[in-house]
């Protein structure tokens, strides 16, 4: 049960978001920037630095949202579970390796990240813009993360709420549908 009263059909971010909508607004702006914005990383790969840094967090809810979204923006669903079980077999490129390796240093601690790791992604052929957005997106996730579970809201069990998740943000991204959320309620 949510810590604060949010609404019943809205679990997850979704809920938080609403009861917020004054702080929601920068939040949101920034993560469609980010993840849906005009990028030389594609909107799979930034999902699947979504996914990673949600993954490790431990968010349930983040992690099963961004999988999902991922493995729509993908077409397929093995990318995300292998990156997921060990990123350096994960059937992705030698850049998105060394991205995601930064990614999940940054949800440990910003501190943790090395100058290895940076090189490791420059070798790779990672641009400094990627490798800046890359924090930046692990950053954000990891504050939507402690967000969605420091207020203990909803996480729903039921897979089919993730795919339904995962195609409105793929379709309409992350700023606040025009119409709201009531058409949500059962």
């Amino acid at each position: 049960m949510p810590y604060i009263a949010v609404e019943a059909h809205l679990p997850g971010i979704t809920g938080l978001l609403e009861y917020r909508k004054d702080s929601a607004e920068p939040i949101r702006d920034l993560t469609q920037f980010l993840l849906r914005g005009p990028n030389t990383l594609t909107e799979g790969e930034r999902e699947l630095i979504a996914t990673i840094v949600s993954h490790n967090n431990e968010c349930r809810f983040c992690s099963a949202a961004h999988t999902a979204a991922t493995d729509l923006l993908f077409g397929e669903s093995n990318t995300a579970a292998c990156v997921k079980a060990d990123i350096e077999t994960a059937p992705v490129s030698e850049k998105m390796k060394a991205l995601l390796t930064i990614a999940k240093q940054v949800q440990q601690s910003g501190k943790a990240v090395t100058t290895q790791a940076i090189e490791r992604a420059r070798n790779a052929g990672a641009t400094d813009v990627e490798i800046h957005d890359t924090v930046l997106i692990a950053a954000l996730f990891c504050l939507y993360n402690r967000y969605v579970d420091g207020l203990a809201t909803v996480t729903p069990a039921d897979s089919d709420f993730y795919k339904g998740l995962a195609d409105r943000i793929v379709h309409h991204g992350y700023t606040r549908l025009p119409q709201g959320y009531d058409h949500l309620k059962k």
